[in-house]
């Protein structure tokens, strides 16, 4: 999997938090030293798959904004999270089940209402939602299809970024900047003599270096898939999953 055009209109910063369900669980059970910050980190990152899961269920940009920032509101007021059960599986799965009791049980109570509904609102970049929107493959027609896409790729914005803070923390920021690419593709195809003259190593270097990166991106990837589901040991048939979402398209 890799990253592509959504991510590119709103870069994820350091503050990313993954949806651990170690985090979703103690913020659903009432852990208030943590719940608040962790649980709009994670609103804030993935507040687009939902988006996108409503507009293809029909609604017009300006309801979908709507309810996607007041799904998370509630989410947050309402303790949605406490109903939260790790070994029921999925995270993505949960969140759009909660989504859908949403949809059906509330907008329609709250739609002539303000904006918020008295619920105080989660600052998530809805400037860029629609834009982000059109970008969407048309034969993306399914809402849960497109909602798994852009689950998938959300979490690799996610690996992408965290790896790119690991590098910079290192000293390393130009040399993840010009092997990113690198991740993608087979090694036969990459660039590897036009790199190590534009970063003054040996080819070989060049080629340990990228090595190196694609094995920590291979483990952050499988570490982060681990912690969206039921046990680790049903991580790879999560990414197998994804990895079928994404080519499918």
């Amino acid at each position: 999997m890799s990253t592509s055009n959504p991510s590119q209109t709103g870069r994820r910063n350091h503050c990313f938090v993954t949806t651990h369900w170690s985090v979703v669980l103690s913020a659903g059970g009432g852990d208030s030293s943590r719940a608040p910050g962790d649980l709009e980190k994670l609103c804030r990152s993935y507040w687009y798959p939902l988006y996108a899961y409503v507009r293809r269920r029909g609604y017009g940009p300006q309801d979908a904004e709507d309810l996607t920032q007041e799904f998370f509101a509630r989410l947050l007021k309402h303790h949605w999270l406490a109903l939260a059960d790790r070994s029921k599986g999925r995270f993505r799965s949960f969140l759009l089940m909660v989504l859908n009791r949403f949809l059906a049980n509330e907008w329609d109570k709250i739609r002539a209402q303000k904006r918020g509904g008295g619920v105080g609102a989660i600052p998530l970049p809805m400037d860029t939602a629609q834009t982000r929107y059109a970008r969407e493959p048309a034969t993306t027609t399914n809402p849960e299809r497109i909602y798994e896409r852009q689950w998938a790729l959300t979490l690799l914005d996610q690996v992408l970024e965290s790896l790119r803070i690991e590098y910079q923390e290192a000293g390393k920021a130009a040399l993840f900047d010009a092997l990113k690419p690198c991740l993608v593709g087979s090694r036969e195809t990459q660039p590897y003599a036009e790199l190590a003259v534009s970063l003054a190593m040996t080819e070989g270097a060049v080629k340990a270096a990228v090595c190196r990166l694609r094995e920590r991106y291979r483990q952050r990837l499988k570490k982060e898939v681990a912690l969206t589901v039921a046990s680790p040991a049903e991580g790879d048939s999560e990414l197998r999953h994804l990895f079928r979402v994404l080519a499918r398209g």
